[in-house]
Formats: C-alpha cells, sequence, structure tokens
C-alpha cells in the first residue's frame, strides 16, 4: 500500500521531467556553459554567475519543450519515437502541462534578470518564442526548411551563456552560433530519413517527405561541407589555436565520410549511426573549444 502511494507522485515527477525533453536539453545547457567559459579571456567565470545563468537558461529550454510537447500531442501521438511522451499517454492534461511551462519558464527568466542581466533575459525569451511558437506552429508544420529556419532558435545557447558573462553579444559568440545553425540541418535530416514514413504519417514536410531521399541525402553532405568550413572560423579569426583546429579536421573528416557513405550506400542502420554521431560531434567541437581556450 505504501509502496503504491509512494510510486503515483514518482511517476508524476518523471512524466513532468519528461516533459522538457531531459537529453536534448543537457546539450542545449552543455554549450551554454561552454560560451560561459568561452567569454572570460582569461582565468574562469564567476561561480555563482555560472549557476544562476545555467538555471535559468535550463528553466527556460524546459518550459519550450513543454510547450513543444503541448502543441504537438496529436502529432507525437502518431509517431513511435514520440508516442510514449506523457501528454499522448494520458499522464498529464493540457492544463497541468500549461501551469508546469508557465512556473519553469518564468522562474528561469525571473533568475536571469535578477542574478545574471537582462539583455540574458530577453535573449532567452526571444529564444523560447523561435522554438515554442515560430518553429512548432509556424515552419515545422508549413515547410521542409522548417529546420533550416528554425535552427536559429537552437543556435542560441552559447550566445545566451556568452550574454550572460559579459552582458553583450560579441562576434565570437556569433561564430559559436553559426556552427551550432549549420549543424542542425544535417544533424535532423539524419535522424528524419529513418523516420521518413513516420512524419509523412504525422503529415508533417520533412524534407525526404517533401523531396525524396536521395535529394535529402545529397543535402546531407552539402550542409556537412557548409559546417566544416564554419567549424574553421574560429581558428581562421584567431579565436582558437592549434587544439581546435586539429580537433575541428578530425571530426569533420568523420562527419563528412558519413554523409558521403549515406549518399552512396544508404540503409536506416546508417542514418541512425550518422545521428548519433552528429550528437556527439557537437560535443565534442565545443569541448576541444573550450581545451583549446585554456591551453592554447
Amino acid at each position: 500500500m505504501n509502496g503504491s502511494l509512494l510510486e503515483q507522485p514518482v511517476q508524476r515527477l518523471r512524466a513532468y521531467l519528461a516533459l522538457t525533453k531531459l537529453r536534448v536539453n543537457t546539450l542545449i545547457v552543455f554549450c551554454a556553459i561552454i560560451g560561459m567559459f568561452l567569454a572570460v579571456p582569461t582565468g574562469l567565470p564567476p561561480a555563482g554567475l555560472v549557476l544562476a545563468a545555467t538555471l535559468g537558461i535550463a528553466f527556460v529550454a524546459g518550459a519550450a519543450a513543454a510547450i513543444n510537447c503541448l502543441i504537438e500531442q496529436q502529432i507525437d501521438a502518431k509517431m513511435a519515437r514520440t508516442r510514449a511522451r506523457p501528454l499522448p499517454r494520458g499522464e498529464l492534461s493540457t492544463a497541468e502541462t500549461l501551469l508546469f511551462s508557465a512556473v519553469l519558464g518564468g522562474a528561469g527568466l525571473s533568475v536571469l534578470y535578477h542574478a545574471v542581466n537582462p539583455l540574458t533575459m530577453w535573449l532567452t525569451l526571444a529564444t523560447f518564442v523561435g522554438y515554442a511558437v515560430i518553429y512548432t506552429l509556424l515552419l515545422k508544420p508549413y515547410t521542409p526548411q522548417n529546420i533550416v529556419i528554425g535552427g536559429a532558435s537552437g543556435a542560441m545557447p552559447p550566445v545566451l551563456g556568452w550574454a550572460a558573462i559579459t552582458g553583450d553579444v560579441s562576434a565570437d559568440a556569433c561564430l559559436l552560433f553559426l556552427i551550432i545553425f549549420a549543424w542542425t540541418p544535417p544533424h535532423f535530416w539524419a535522424l528524419a530519413l529513418y523516420r521518413t514514413k513516420e512524419y509523412a504519417a504525422a503529415g508533417l514536410p520533412m524534407l525526404p517527405v517533401t523531396h525524396g531521399a536521395e535529394f535529402t541525402r545529397l543535402q546531407v553532405l552539402l550542409y556537412t561541407f557548409i559546417l566544416t568550413a564554419v567549424t574553421l572560423l574560429p581558428f581562421v579569426t584567431q579565436m582558437s589555436g592549434w587544439i581546435y583546429l586539429a580537433s575541428a579536421i578530425l571530426l569533420n573528416a568523420v562527419f563528412i565520410a558519413y554523409a558521403w557513405r549515406l549518399l552512396r550506400e544508404y540503409s536506416d542502420e546508417l542514418a541512425k549511426r550518422t545521428f548519433r554521431f552528429s550528437i556527439l560531434y557537437l560535443s565534442l567541437i565545443f569541448a576541444a573549444l573550450l581545451v583549446d581556450h585554456y591551453l592554447k
């Protein structure tokens, strides 16, 4: 009896946590933290400021994910990848999700405004609107370029981190933005390639649904070349040094090899491996920037 009484609140807590898309937001917060450390020319950023900015950004990112889940609950119910989320399963109601998002997002914005700086708060709010409203409501259901245009919101975390420490947005912060912006299309299109039937059944105009698999595979390769060029810019502008350059060349060579194989010898399993590598790729690129920052 006691076990069952305890189990119910634990299950609800898990449901609320699932709304925040923890795995995705872990990468978002990681990139924001890297932006905070890179914003300091020498030494470390203030620990209290890093903690406040991290919490604020994480809370707002979680709130945006919850709104995304709310808006797309009918779509999620049609897709194997998402049908286990709390709303399609009936574990949480629309009102509960709205309240959770409002409280979490409001708390995050309040922390950013009062404990970090107003610029970071406004940039984070704009990112929330860009993802939860513009991307989810206007782009994703209506254009196959949803990932390209909507990628601007997903590319903001290092800029938010940079702004949290410096109170402004520099050219170097914009380079960090460009890296994620260029990374987003090949990352998501690799996923869309092996989930094409699900996206089609859900009525979403993802690129392989509207333009076919071969065209999408070519775009993955072309955008990987663009990504390679963009990731060399920190070295060109002297934001980073040789450690980062060597890491970027190696990581891009592997990513290009994956993209080339996707084009020439496609399989769903290869697309899955490409998608998984793309996540590792972004983490390692930003880790290399951090290591180079302190060792160059």
